[in-house]
């Protein structure tokens, strides 16, 4: 059977995808810290001599460096779309054998899937589309159970594509006091949460703050 090999594939590029991620950012914080020579800029000085104040041959390896991490998190993110469809072509070809013998089986005993109670998505077969890279102790998010690292494939009714940001915050405020169901990625594993955006001491309604992957 092809799809739990994809699947256990695509779990283990994720969790590449995010080792890849972690070194970027570790490596654009310290390019890009105070009086850094940051990712792109000139490495000489006012005069056109080599600048003094920093290691110039360790920040062209950095910067060697995080041009090859970026090459390999493009690759790994497109081996990830291309297990996606798969798992998702397969996905849809077991829901509609499921759907054929559902209706057969209702027809004449009353016993098969309702449109109330639809079978549960595996997220695997979507792409997460942000990450929870900062969250407040004590906040709604806390509180509710995210966690630092969460990858985030669903929030009530946002999913990838254009404006997510925007989107998100329009679902956080029209949602404000009620639940609001995820689904998430975290630490491999698919699972799902509900959390209420709501008023505390801190700013936001969650107090989290999610990254775009």
């Amino acid at each position: 059977m092809v799809a739990p090999d994809v699947k256990a594939e695509t779990m283990k590029l994720m969790d590449r995808r995010g080792a890849l991620e972690a070194e970027m950012d570790a490596i654009i914080a310290r390019l890009t810290a105070p009086g850094g020579p940051g990712i792109t800029g000139g490495l000489v000085d006012a005069e056109g001599f080599p600048r003094s104040d920093i290691d110039i041959p360790n920040v062209l390896a950095q910067r060697r460096r995080l041009a090859e991490l970026r090459n390999d998190h493009k690759d790994v993110t497109n081996k990830i779309d291309k297990n996606l469809e798969i798992l998702h072509s397969s996905k849809l070809s077991r829901n509609e054998q499921t759907t054929s013998r559902g209706s057969d089986t209702l027809a004449s005993s009353h016993i098969g899937l309702s449109r109330s109670e639809p079978m549960e998505e595996d997220p695997v077969t979507r792409l997460p589309f942000a990450i929870i890279d900062e969250i407040t102790d004590g906040s709604p998010a806390a509180v509710d159970g995210l966690q630092l690292g969460d990858e985030i494939v669903k929030f009530g009714n946002v999913e990838a594509g254009d404006r997510l940001q925007e989107r998100l915050m329009s679902e956080a405020i029209s949602n404000e006091g009620s639940q609001v169901s995820l689904a998430i990625i975290r630490q491999g594993s698919a699972m799902n949460l509900t959390i209420t955006p709501r008023r505390w001491h801190g700013r936001g309604l969650l107090g989290c703050h999610f990254r775009m992957l």
